[in-house]
């Protein structure tokens, strides 16, 4: 299950992508705590809490994507998001897990080729990471985080890498869903509705980005 801190619309919208396209910087603080508090909700239902150690992975950018962007927008929000969560009492770390290759546009594929191409493109990186392997008494320990969901691509791939190599993954956070998503967890889920603060957003395994740019992209 994916939390979103708000709906990707208005302000928000507006936010994120002078963050991550137009160079404001200074606006990673602001979006590191909406997404440190979805964290720390995905993290609680997942059975995890302050006491729990806990792992945030975020989802990795293209070399390209990093020059472009004068840096790792995602690795920075996560880190922003960490330093609240430490204030808040949280024993949790950043866990740079994954690499991304380049990978074509995939706005013409359906859902199943946007997800083969997102796991095709992802890559465990070869570093030792102190992460609980799965257990079932081990709860709360792994939030995957990205900026926007809108289908559910990227995340579902990054959550089959980890667990391919049998980590334990709890759920998933987000600054924002696209009403697209809204309009699905709404049908879907039994929380409140996407865009307030701790909803719940159901993957689906497609794509995850708004405004048609992954994170890996």
């Amino acid at each position: 299950m994916c939390f979103a801190a708000g709906v990707y619309a208005g302000a928000l919208r507006g936010a994120l992508l002078a963050y991550k396209e137009r160079g404001r910087y200074r606006l990673k603080r602001p979006l590191g705590v909406l997404l440190g508090a979805a964290v720390a909700e995905a993290a609680v239902r997942g059975g995890g809490g302050p006491g729990v150690p806990l792992r945030v992975v975020p989802v990795p950018s293209t070399a390209g994507a990093v020059r472009a962007r004068n840096g790792d927008h995602m690795g920075r929000l996560a880190g922003e998001a960490v330093r609240w969560l430490r204030t808040a009492g949280w024993d949790v770390e950043v866990a740079h897990m994954l690499r991304a290759l380049p990978r074509a546009d995939s706005v013409l594929l359906d859902v199943n080729g946007r997800l083969a191409a997102a796991e095709s493109s992802l890559r465990i990186k070869g570093v030792r990471i102190r992460i609980p392997r799965r257990r079932p008494t081990i709860r709360g320990t792994l939030i995957v985080v990205d900026d926007i969901v809108t289908t559910g691509a990227t995340l579902a791939a990054v959550t089959g890498r980890l667990r391919e190599v049998d980590m334990q993954v709890t759920g998933a956070a987000v600054v924002a869903a696209t009403r697209l998503r809204r309009g699905r967890a709404e049908r879907g889920a039994g929380g409140g509705p996407p865009g307030v603060p701790g909803s719940e957003v159901p993957l689906t395994g497609s794509r995850t980005r708004g405004d048609e740019q992954a994170s890996a992209g």
